[in-house]
């Protein structure tokens, strides 16, 4: 792990109550701010770096990570039950979303995909990664929200298609000049669900949802659904409607691909 130059990290502007750990080299940005969460860093410290070694994503998968993408994992103490803090995977999304929208051309088109990618053009530019940990009494102590945005490189044989900022049409960029507006995206959106609940949050990402009234094929640990998204429930979980007449499901955690790029 190797201190991030200074100059770079002097030039950015967070929003207040938002404050920076930068570095080169970390091996997961979520594990260096796991560790700044247990030593009682406050909320809205961000853990940045350059390039991660063993960086990880959803389920474990490995998580490329080239120096010229963005790399943060953000400090939070919500004092909100789990099940409600796992909502901040929405609040991440729009924040990701809104980032890409200021920075590509007006054609491009910005979509989140259940439960918490967002895609540009169809393809997948970011990930997001929520680990926590309890209280003995009950609750969270703390929450590491873990975002990755493909600004320069991404990966080229992935199951979904991904892309980066720049391969869409995004301007030559740092990625502290990108953690700058990611910052005040979080800070906007995190505002609105700490102060009116996961209503609004759910209302945004609707709007922006990819495949909404559409078919989809959702990938369950066991088995494959196919159907059409119907809707999102008050607390995030997936509405399908059942291609199979079993009516509609509730789905908490899986993969959503849209045909026919999925074989079922």
């Amino acid at each position: 792990m190797t201190l991030h130059h200074e100059t770079e990290a002097a030039q950015l502007r967070l929003p207040p109550g938002f404050r920076l750990k930068a570095f080169d080299s970390v091996g997961s940005t979520n594990d260096e701010a796991k560790a700044f969460a247990r030593s009682g860093a406050p909320e809205g410290t961000i853990v940045w770096a350059k390039r991660q070694e063993a960086g990880r994503g959803r389920r474990g998968r490995a998580w490329t990570s080239p120096e010229g993408n963005l790399y943060t994992s953000t400090i939070l103490r919500p004092g909100r039950p789990a099940a409600e803090a796992a909502q901040i995977s929405f609040v991440a999304a729009l924040a990701i979303a809104d980032t890409a929208d200021s920075v590509l051309p007006e054609s491009a088109e910005v979509r989140c995909k259940w439960p918490n990618d967002v895609l540009v053009n169809g393809r997948k530019v970011s990930g997001i990664l929520l680990e926590s940990e309890g209280q003995p009494a009950g609750g969270l102590a703390w929450l590491v929200l873990g975002v990755g945005i493909n600004l320069r490189h991404f990966p080229e044989s992935t199951e979904f298609a991904a892309t980066s900022l720049s391969a869409e049409g995004a301007p030559t960029m740092a990625p502290w000049a990108l953690l700058e507006l990611y910052g005040a995206a979080l800070a906007r959106w995190y505002g609105a669900w700490s102060d009116h609940g996961f209503s609004p949050i759910r209302d945004a990402w609707l709007r922006r949802a990819k495949g909404l009234g559409e078919p989809i094929v959702v990938r369950l640990s066991d088995r494959t659904l196919t159907g059409t998204f119907a809707d999102l429930d008050r607390d995030g979980v997936l509405l399908l409607d059942r291609d199979d007449g079993a009516g509609r499901q509730r789905i908490a955690a899986g993969d959503v691909f849209f045909p026919p790029a999925v074989e079922t």
